[in-house]
């Protein structure tokens, strides 16, 4: 973590500049820290930028040569709350309103934006920590180190090392344990794009968006690598026939075969995504409830779930990872196209000229999202597609555009005090609420039987 210098917006820009000499503190895991390692700074609690997914990387920086007054960018801790709102919105209520539930297979819903937002959240704020690298291979290091601990933590939450919230036992069998999950793609992005900041970027000096693009040519031609080797795969890898069992409560499992044999199939059964998850995770390490059982082939309430249909195809209750290997390059992507954004914040000085640097991406990205699915190549989370995300990124760069706006420039704070104090403690209203870890802790007490809990009390 460090202190990094935002360059405040120009007086004579024709909007109001509430913050003047603009600085962000924030640790390259997306943490609060209690200082500042490289400069040895202490930094107070409430200096510090937190979030879910945002692991902006420690980068040394030295302090300020005159006493400045600090203040934090307060609109990426607004945009990371609303994310945290949304996520905790879709997860509670997406079983009683299937319109903001995931998507089941193509086309996107509210509730498909929030893996996105923080993966885009990440990159912006990467790009702030990164601002300033003097040593190359340890600020590498550290990376490595926190990519490693955020992966661990996801597989110990999301892993199946707690049950659930209504059985009151913990441990997971290594033959069956979750390897991907939302932490662990989170850190996989966070690693690749920490890489990109650290070793590619130019020298050049930026005046322009042309320059701005000319630094960091090699981080773009990366995503642009990434791009054309996820749909290399996905639409020229060959998927063969493949089955999977389902084990019973009382009888020894039931297998299922499922028949192929093509390529570039984008459907729930035959897509290469899949089958790279299956083939080096194994089927046995994949999320057993996979979104398309809630597909009118799959579920008769569709888009909720419900009963499969007298003629379900034999794919659907097949485990699925929503977080994958191959769909994990795209979630790559769309961190490098964040840093882009944070990467406008520290080089251009008057706030019009970072809206525009902003909006004129975000719209591109949108309008070629929607060229692309009226092509064909279809909005999907499960696959994350190409045009997913393009409209996913493009919508969190106006979103955060706009709060940037409202928040930072106009100091409109009062409104969204609760988003901001959800953003600087992300991390912990998703392990404690999103990952249950709060009910089981609470169910953990009880009166003479272990379902006499106050979570039975309140009807969970």
């Amino acid at each position: 973590m460090g202190m990094y210098e935002l360059i405040k917006g120009d007086d004579n820009s024709g909007i109001a500049d509430p913050n003047k000499n603009l600085v962000v503190i924030d640790g390259d895991d997306g943490l609060p820290h209690k200082g500042d390692i490289e400069s040895g700074k202490k930094v107070s609690r409430s200096s510090t930028v937190a979030a879910v997914a945002a692991l902006p990387a420690s980068a040394p920086s030295s302090a300020p040569s005159s006493p400045r007054r600090w203040h934090r960018l307060v609109s990426l801790d607004v945009f990371r709350g609303i994310t945290v709102a949304l996520m905790i919105l879709v997860d509670d209520a997406g079983a009683f309103v299937p319109g903001i539930n995931h998507s089941p297979w193509d086309g996107v819903t509210l509730a498909d934006f929030v893996m996105p937002f923080f993966l885009f959240i990440v990159g912006v704020a990467m790009g702030l920590a990164y601002k300033r690298v003097s040593d190359g291979v340890a600020t590498a290091k550290k990376a490595v180190l926190r990519a490693l601990k955020l992966f661990i933590l996801g597989l110990v939450l999301q892993g199946g090392y707690f049950h659930g919230i209504h059985n009151l036992t913990f441990g997971v069998d290594i033959t069956s344990i979750r390897w991907m999950g939302v932490l662990q793609r989170i850190a996989i992005a966070y690693l690749l794009a920490a890489i990109c900041e650290i070793w590619l970027r130019s020298d050049d000096d930026v005046d322009s968006g042309y320059s701005l693009l000319r630094k960091y040519r090699f981080q773009l031609l990366v995503g642009l690598i990434l791009t054309t080797i996820y749909m290399a795969i996905l639409y020229g890898l060959y998927v063969p026939d493949w089955e999977y069992e389902i084990s019973g409560a009382r009888s020894s499992g039931k297998t299922f075969s499922v028949r192929c044999g093509v390529k570039g199939d984008t459907g729930p059964a035959c897509n290469a995504v899949g089958m790279i998850d299956r083939k080096i995770l194994g089927i046995q390490h994949l999320y057993k409830r996979p979104v398309y059982e809630r597909t009118k082939q799959c579920s008769i309430n569709s888009p909720d779930n419900g009963p499969l249909p007298p003629d379900a195809p034999s794919w659907c209750q097949a485990p699925f990872d929503p977080e994958g290997l191959l769909s994990s390059v795209m979630a790559i992507v769309t961190c490098l196209i964040g840093l882009q954004f944070g990467h406008v914040i520290v080089h251009f000085e008057d706030h019009k000229d970072r809206i525009f640097q902003w909006m004129i991406p975000s719209f591109i990205l949108l309008a070629l999202a929607f060229s692309l699915d009226f092509l064909g190549l279809h909005m999907n989370k499960a696959l994350y597609s190409l045009s997913y995300t393009c409209v996913t990124a493009g919508a969190a760069g106006i979103l955060f555009a706009g709060i940037y706006l409202l928040v930072d420039v106009y100091g409109f704070r009062r409104p969204t005090f609760a988003m901001e104090w959800m953003g600087t403690h992300a991390l912990m209203i998703y392990i404690l609420i999103a990952c249950n870890i709060l009910p089981v802790l609470i169910q953990g007490f009880y009166w003479r039987e272990p379902q006499n809990n106050l979570l039975k009390v309140l009807g969970i």
